[in-house]
């Protein structure tokens, strides 16, 4: 067996090994707690409840941040208040939440240049009252009992600093919406789950998070110069000593790009910010107080090397197709027997999650035939997205601040 032959191993083993991972991980997950759980179910809250600071930040949020206000009042959690964080949009939406204010006296507007998601948050921070902060992004739809599934949460145990709930994709008009909506199942929802079994979560999503405010407070907030602030806010919660839970009932319904450039683009800032954010900490990960980080620490490794390895393979490839003929007698039975490995695993991941996930969300069978192409374009997206994002993230300077830009949010929103 030869080089070649090794990393033709690991190219294919690798990703059969963490979809197993992700597979078992999820299972357990919905074995122990979630099928235990009530769905729906009703919460009495009394006056021992703790108040809830919901922050929405909006930059150029004018098509969307109406929809948003109008179903996040109707939140069946009764100590609510809700600021929202205007970052310098330059389209209409000051004017829209100035409107909004009027009809509902629980929020609150703020004003402020544009200096990114991380300095609004912070700035809504500052003026909250609640115990709880509630993070949403200015687009989005919360289910009517998300807060009180997430607030459950820091009730049960005091160690907890950070839930991340359950993005739904609404936007389901293309081919790039419908895999997704696979996506957001088979891979992300199933990754949350295995990680939560062993200890730390990678990221709580941005788009639907909750938090203790006193532990935020502890970590300083927000920091203004990562490219992704929920992925560097999730680590240092984590680093500190606090607990991050999934909370799969507390779903939102996001918009998500339905065009390969707005997909990749996407896709390649949460590439960065990992990376950014894996430069930063890892001399901190590595020590024996945070070895719970380990296990979280080499699947991220492992993944960035994978990618890097897919190159290596490929250029191997054309170079013997183009320059010296090679024998690839042992390599060729390799992708042979990992191809079909891979295909087998792959059905029994999408077979798993969608069971799980259509407890919540019936109309996910709809995308079923769309999602059996996602392996393909995940590997060849996370692929390309990562080796180009990782040489970013070194190169990034340590402070510039992080600000943001509109992203596609689909063909059917993007008409509007």
């Amino acid at each position: 067996m030869n080089i070649l032959d090794t990393l033709a191993i690991f190219t294919l083993g690798y990703p059969s090994l963490m979809a197993t991972i992700w597979i078992c991980g999820g299972i357990y997950f919905y074995v122990h707690w979630e099928r235990k759980q009530l769905w729906p179910e009703t919460f009495v809250w009394d006056e021992s409840a703790p108040k809830v600071t919901v922050l929405l930040p909006c930059y150029n949020e004018g098509l969307n941040v109406d929809e948003t206000i109008h179903h996040l009042f109707k939140q069946n959690y009764p100590f609510m208040n809700v600021i929202a964080i205007n970052d310098g949009s330059k389209d209409d939406t000051a004017s829209r939440l100035a409107a909004l204010a009027l009809i509902y006296p629980a929020l609150t507007v703020l004003n402020q240049p544009n200096q990114g998601k991380a300095s609004a948050m912070n700035s809504g921070l500052s003026k909250a009252t609640g115990d709880i902060i509630v993070g949403i992004d200015g687009d989005a739809i919360l289910d009517y009992d998300a807060i009180g599934y997430m607030v459950s949460h820091f009730i049960s145990s005091p160690k907890v600093s950070g839930v991340t709930g359950n993005p739904r994709v609404r936007t389901r008009s293309t081919a790039i919406g419908k895999i997704q909506t696979g996506e957001f199942s088979a891979i992300i929802g199933l990754i949350k789950r295995a990680q939560r079994i062993y200890g730390m979560v990678f990221t709580i999503s941005g788009v639907i998070c909750a938090f203790q405010r006193k532990a935020l407070e502890e970590i300083g907030g927000w920091n203004t110069d990562m490219i992704t602030e929920d992925i560097d806010v999730s680590w240092r919660l984590q680093l500190a000593g606090g607990h991050v839970r999934y909370e799969p009932r507390a779903m939102c319904w996001v918009l998500m790009p339905e065009t390969l450039r707005g997909l990749f683009k996407q896709r390649l800032r949460w590439a960065q910010g990992g990376g950014e954010v894996f430069l930063r900490y890892f001399s901190q990960t590595i020590r024996w107080k945070n070895r719970r980080f380990w296990l979280l620490m080499l699947e991220y490794i492992f993944s960035v090397l994978w990618c890097y390895s897919v190159i290596a393979l490929l250029l191997a490839w054309l170079v013997s197709q183009f320059l010296t003929p090679m024998e690839w007698g042992i390599t060729g039975r390799l992708f042979s027997y990992f191809g079909s490995l891979l295909i087998a695993i792959s059905f029994i991941q999408f077979t798993v999650s969608f069971y799980i996930d259509s407890r919540y969300d019936k109309e996910i069978f709809r995308c079923v035939y769309w999602s059996i192409w996602y392996p393909f374009a995940y590997w060849f997206l996370n692929m390309a997205t990562v080796v180009i994002a990782f040489p970013k993230a070194i190169l990034r300077q340590k402070g510039r601040p992080a600000t943001w830009s509109s992203p596609d949010r689909g063909e059917q929103f993007n008409e509007q």
